[in-house]
């Protein structure tokens, strides 16, 4: 059975885009047939960090208005064979995204794939709403500021509000990713800790992405982390907490500076 994932939050430049290509590889890797999808109508990078931006031919906003069909917008990974992209538009903006039409596409996505994840635009507009509303689970990205996790804590008010799954009276399976996390400023008081944004926001802690030059580096080279470089710090991060969305248990790493390894975490409120 097919499961619809969207990564969000209030903030942007948190990390989605970068955690959508790499949970999506990372599932893919598993023999999961897996798509991701750019909800971020006018802002496109999904395709950038893919390394598809010169596949791309037709977009979500083509196939929501029925310019072009699902198959003709799909961008099949050149590493991956489970692997797709279906981008967004970069010459529309939002109001072209209707509901009826985001739901004709979805229910598609979801006879074809076994992992639809979509990367949602930041805030709590159209484009966002319309992006988690057929979900089954959310994916909150969340920097270990004050800022990012207040405006996560919104985000989670509309996921038990605005979606298929809230109105049918159930409540959206949530979990929290934590982006950017550095031990040595985290001891210092420059950032929240771990159990500090457990505190405020709790859901499930499905994965650490530790701060790393790595990821930039990926970014920049069209390539998930998870594939650029399978033995980095946040590429095993990605891949364990992808795991985790596969329903697996395993001990939670949370970086530390003291023991220059990493700690363990068997919280009550990790995944």
């Amino acid at each position: 059975m097919s499961k619809v994932v969207v990564v969000t939050s209030g903030k942007g430049g948190v990390g989605k885009t970068t955690s959508t290509a790499a949970l999506g590889a990372a599932l893919a890797q598993t023999g999961q047939n897996v798509v991701v999808v750019d909800f971020d109508v006018g802002l496109r990078n999904l395709d950038l960090v893919m390394g598809a931006e010169r596949r791309v031919v037709y977009d979500l906003i083509n196939v929501v208005q029925g310019d072009a069909k699902l198959a003709q917008a799909l961008i099949r990974d050149k590493r991956l064979e489970t692997l797709s992209l279906l981008p967004a538009s970069q010459t529309r903006d939002k109001d072209n995204l209707t509901a009826e039409g985001v739901a004709k596409v979805m229910g598609e996505l979801r006879k074809k794939f076994d992992w639809i994840i979509c990367d949602s635009p930041a805030g709590i507009e159209r484009g966002a709403t319309l992006a988690m509303r057929h979900a089954d689970v959310a994916v909150v990205v969340t920097n270990p500021e004050v800022s990012s996790v207040r405006d996560s804590d919104r985000i989670i008010g509309l996921l038990d509000s605005k979606t298929e799954i809230a109105e049918r009276g159930g409540t959206m399976e949530k979990h929290l990713l934590l982006t950017r996390y550095d031990p040595n400023r985290a001891d210092r008081g420059d950032m929240l800790k771990v159990d500090d944004v457990l505190e405020i926001l709790s859901i499930p802690l499905i994965g650490i992405i530790p701060e790393s030059m790595e990821v930039l580096r990926a970014s920049n080279l069209g390539t998930p982390v998870t594939l650029s470089d399978a033995s980095c710090a946040p590429a095993k991060a990605y891949s364990d907490a992808a795991r985790r969305l596969m329903g697996e248990t395993i001990p939670m790493a949370v970086p530390t500076d003291r023991k220059g390894l990493f700690g363990k975490l068997f919280g009550r409120r990790a995944a």
